[in-house]
């Protein structure tokens, strides 16, 4: 990282079902507005799966084990967060949405995963394992002539396995921007990690939670003058979950960095800010959750933090308030074995969910065909919503994924820090479903720019509480999203 029936899967950091469609018009957003910089990066999906009863189940497993290892709880325990290498888990067919950077001299084109919940960059590199590789671009050192061995190891372990590498330098081109960055170069793994044709991740959280210490991509640029037309990025993601004619890639969306869309979005944006004391993660407070118009009790502050995370595919919550959603679901249970931590429910069952976030009195809808995560046998599903126990940990509460951002067009702002939610468009909705060619990644031109802060570990630039500094000038980019047949959905 699911439909009627929800014989696929959703997105998210679990990797679930995603796409991207290429050429079709209907996918293709009309630029931000005049006068910006802009780029696009086709995102791609590939298609839903019909799983035996076996292998759904082991999904959900994974799904759910992968979510627990990227933030260090659960049998994970406390360790460390170590960015995107969490999606090098292992977790059968799973989905979610990248695009495409490009690196080195001369540059050479990666499709990466786009993750709002880490902050790293990692690319597989030229001395992996080719058994573990097989299908998927390597950045190989020696052939850029700028990239440089900064001497560091960089690495995570975790619950299903690890990997290590080593940390570099070079330029990095995405959405119309290159930036000098420091990122990983992971050349060991313990199992088949990667799945083609994703190649890395890139981290789009801030950078006091990046394991190699180097300030983001996108941070960079927003803590430099002049190189944003806004000190933000958006997505606009796709559904293809209930779409039994997806093919293996479908369009997936739109990223844009230094501007909104406003062909993807209608009304205003309500922007909430990031709560005081929440670092490192797009945190919001959740305030209000219905279930088929059932009023859910939430904890109060900090215990009521949720990372809204574009690299994890369901909704992870405390095990009371998962207790609390499916009272309100009929003939739903408790899941066991390795559907455990999920509660299952007949397929039959619509159910909707509406979510409202600070201080704001617009809810947010979840749809029916989004809930269903999983079909397990012919009339059961599992919901989206899982436990995620967090008690104890430095991980918040709550972690918002794909099951919910495919329902809105989403934008986080590094200054004011805050996130932002706008109705989707006629436009962005006529792209759910909507099968085209799949677009392949590209480098396109740049804008080259010198960050005041360049991107490099150790840079110490970035703000403490996760805030940015605003800039000027926008690239947008078309996501794709993808079926990944072996990636954890939580990134």
């Amino acid at each position: 990282m699911l439909s009627p029936p929800p014989s696929a899967i959703p997105l998210g950091l679990l990797l679930l079902s995603l796409g991207l469609s290429g050429t079709d018009a209907r996918a293709t957003p009309h630029p931000p507005s005049p006068g910006l910089v802009s780029r696009t990066i086709d995102i791609v999906r590939r298609a839903n799966v019909q799983r035996s009863a076996e292998d759904a189940l082991s999904w959900l497993e994974q799904n759910r084990l992968a979510t627990h290892a990227k933030y260090g709880v659960g049998a994970a325990g406390n360790q460390k967060r170590a960015s995107g290498l969490n999606l090098l888990t292992d977790v059968q067919l799973d989905s979610t949405y990248f695009g495409s950077i490009a690196v080195g001299t001369p540059p050479t084109s990666f499709d990466v995963i786009l993750d709002t919940g880490s902050s790293d960059l990692w690319l597989a590199s030229g001395s992996s394992d080719t058994r573990s590789t097989r299908g998927i671009t390597l950045f190989e050192p020696e052939t850029s002539s700028t990239f440089q061995d900064l001497g560091k190891e960089f690495g995570i372990t975790y619950g299903s396995g690890s990997a290590q590498g080593v940390l570099g330098e070079d330029r990095v081109l995405f959405s119309g921007f290159e930036v000098n960055q420091t990122f990983g170069l992971v050349n060991q793994t313990s199992q088949q990690l990667l799945t083609a044709p994703i190649s890395g991740l890139m981290g789009l959280g801030f950078q006091t939670i990046a394991a190699s210490g180097a300030t983001p991509f996108w941070q960079s640029l927003a803590e430099t003058s002049g190189a944003l037309d806004s000190p933000l990025f958006a997505f606009q993601l796709t559904r293809f979950t209930n779409d039994s004619n997806a093919q293996q890639l479908e369009a997936g969306g739109t990223f844009t960095l230094g501007a909104t869309n406003s062909s993807l979005f209608t009304g205003d944006i309500d922007y909430q800010d990031i709560p005081d004391g929440a670092t490192g993660y797009w945190i919001q407070q959740l305030t209000g959750l219905k279930v088929n118009g059932q009023s859910i009790n939430l904890p109060t502050g900090s215990n009521g933090w949720a990372a809204i995370d574009t690299g994890t595919t369901g909704v992870g919550v405390p095990s009371d308030t998962l207790q609390a959603i499916f009272s309100a679901i009929p003939n739903s249970q408790q899941g066991s074995g390795q559907s455990s931590g999920y509660y299952l429910y007949p397929c039959s069952t619509q159910v909707t969910v509406e979510v409202t976030w600070g201080s704001s009195s617009k809810s947010w809808t979840i749809s029916p065909a989004d809930f269903a995560l999983q079909q397990v046998d012919q009339d059961t599903c599992a919901g989206a919503f899982f436990e995620i126990p967090t008690q104890g940990t430095s991980a918040p509460p709550f972690i918002f994924g794909d099951t919910f951002l495919k329902n809105v067009y989403s934008v986080f702002r590094s200054s004011p820090a805050s996130v932002g939610f706008a109705q989707l468009s006629s436009e962005s909705i006529a792209m759910n479903g909507a099968n085209g060619a799949a677009p392949s990644a590209t480098i396109g031109s740049v804008q080259s720019v010198t960050p005041t802060n360049t991107g490099s570990s150790g840079s110490g630039s970035g703000s403490s509480n996760g805030s940015g500094r605003a800039s000027a000038v926008s690239a947008s980019a078309v996501l794709a999203s993808t079926v990944l047949g072996a990636l954890a959905v939580l990134l």
